[in-house]
């Protein structure tokens, strides 16, 4: 999902400074949300500081395969939502984004911008579809597979469409360019086959632990029906 260099330049890069003031301003209110709802100030910054560094992980450690117009990411937003709440998730991406390129990838900074906007708008979206679909009176860890693999394909789809926009913002709306976008979004198919089933394993390990004394430490809607945020 990164934006690769030189796909946008010059004046253009304004625009990804400009979404990414809006992200950071989405992220800050998921982050009051759950520091309201799910557990207060402390867990807000355990489970941040968890969330920075495995959304580092996954972007350094996991397999990332170059295609088409990006590169494939398995990044389990869903996973993290699900496990640790919107608020500290968004904060897990944004920081884990910035320490990568901090210290991995200076070369991807002057993107940071849009690739921020496309973490953060695709969370955003998953958040709005996981309290639609998923009813009050449901516990995350109850959750049906058919439910799952909609959270992943919301997440996925926005991903790719956030990556589409920025390549065509950048080299504008060519044949090739088109085909390049197409062969992306069909790449992360793979993810959405992947990622609901991590997402169930995890809920499943998570169930057998409803009971200890590691609950705190996750969200409160991962056990307890229509709490959290």
């Amino acid at each position: 999902m990164h934006i690769e260099p030189g796909v946008v330049t010059g004046a253009k890069l304004l625009l990804g400074y400009v979404t990414a003031a809006g992200s950071l301003g989405m992220t800050a209110k998921l982050a009051w949300d759950s520091l309201r709802h799910d557990g207060g100030a402390r867990r807000l910054v355990g489970r941040s500081l968890t969330t920075t560094a495995l959304v580092f992980s996954f972007f350094e450690l996991l397999p990332h395969i170059p295609v088409g117009v990006s590169e494939v990411h398995l990044i389990l937003g869903s996973t993290l939502l699900l496990v640790f709440g919107a608020g500290p998730t968004a904060i897990g991406l944004v920081l884990g984004l910035l320490l990568q390129g901090l210290f991995f990838v200076p070369s991807d900074l002057p993107q940071y911008g849009m690739n921020v906007t496309t973490l953060i708008g695709s969370l955003v979206a998953l958040k709005l579809i996981a309290d639609r679909v998923i009813k009050s009176g449901t516990a995350y860890t109850d959750l049906a597979y058919r439910q799952v693999v909609r959270l992943s394909l919301t997440f996925q789809a926005v991903t790719v469409s956030w990556v589409a926009f920025w390549v065509a913002w950048g080299q504008g709306l060519s044949v090739e360019t088109l085909l390049r976008i197409a062969t992306f979004g069909a790449a992360y198919m793979s993810v959405i086959l992947i990622e609901p089933l991590i997402d169930l394993t995890v809920l499943a390990l998570a169930k057998r632990l409803k009971n200890g004394s590691l609950r705190g430490f996750f969200t409160a809607r991962l056990y307890q029906a229509g709490a959290g945020a």
